[in-house]
């Protein structure tokens, strides 16, 4: 599967107060939209529950719910294809006040300091059909500009009757009054005992940076 293809967006000029509000506007506007991000690239049809995040843990974990009360804007994408699939969830929590937002982010690096490093799980059938696997996690600081927060890396590898690796990083990343939520996903088929994607540690580090390095705050 191809890794991402683009990434557009640069810093401006200008260095923006990052204590200044940022608007929903603002915020509508930085997230990716499938063309920023490759041709093959595609908003889904369903998305996750509006009062919920991603799961930052992996395995049976519950997606986090939304700390306090923010506006929220989300932008689900997605690229399938017949050797894996790559998705990349974005939700942008508008706080009233920069307090608000760093309550949240501490409330969810709470959840991500709580992961274990490493879980076995059992194969699944049902509805929700999956072999087993082992999942690792692994949680650290994350500065992009004057954005701070944390990432949770995770990497599942499936049972070698059916090979297959999943590559997951959570970013939560906070500044003035708005907290973004950024998880990249990738699974691929067929491989067993590496990462799925060699770019994986470059790539969701771009999609974050392009996002951050549009917002100008109004």
């Amino acid at each position: 599967m191809c890794a991402v293809v683009a990434f557009a967006g640069c810093s401006s000029d200008d260095s923006p107060d990052p204590d200044t509000t940022i608007t929903v506007d603002t915020m509508r506007n930085a997230l990716l939209k499938p063309a920023d991000v490759g041709p093959t690239w595609k908003s889904p049809t369903e998305s996750a529950a509006p009062n919920q995040l991603v799961s930052i843990c992996g395995g049976d974990t519950a997606p986090a719910s939304i700390p306090g009360s923010p506006q929220l804007v989300s932008a689900p994408l997605s690229d399938e294809g017949t050797e894996g699939v790559q998705s990349l969830t974005q939700h942008a929590l508008v706080y009233e006040d920069a307090v608000s937002a760093a309550t949240a982010l501490a409330s969810l690096r709470t959840i991500a300091d709580a992961c274990p490093p490493s879980i076995s799980q059992p194969a699944k059938s049902g509805e929700r059909e999956e072999p087993a696997y082992k999942e690792t996690a692994s949680t650290s600081p994350l500065e992009e500009g004057s954005w701070l927060g944390f990432v949770t890396v995770r990497n599942k590898q499936y049972d070698a009757a059916h090979p297959a690796t999943a590559d997951v990083a959570v970013v939560a990343l906070a500044r003035s009054n708005v907290v973004l939520v950024d998880q990249y996903a990738i699974y691929r088929l067929g491989k067993s005992g590496a990462s799925a994607n060699p770019q994986f540690s470059s790539d969701w580090p771009k999609l974050v940076g392009t996002t951050v390095n549009r917002i100008s705050p109004s």
